[in-house]
């Protein structure tokens, strides 16, 4: 289940930071946010 959550993870942190590159600044931030909220690694919402 950790691999699932931290591949999840790096895929929405990824999309983040091409949203930002693109000019989305609100919508790249919160990929970045949700992504680090969903790895395994650090805070995790589903660690809880």
């Amino acid at each position: 289940m950790g691999t699932i959550l931290w591949l999840i993870a790096v895929v929405l942190v990824i999309a983040g930071i091409v949203s930002l590159v693109r000019g989305n600044l609100i919508p790249g931030i919160v990929l970045i946010v949700v992504g680090l909220l969903v790895g395994p690694g650090g805070y995790s919402i589903f660690n809880r």
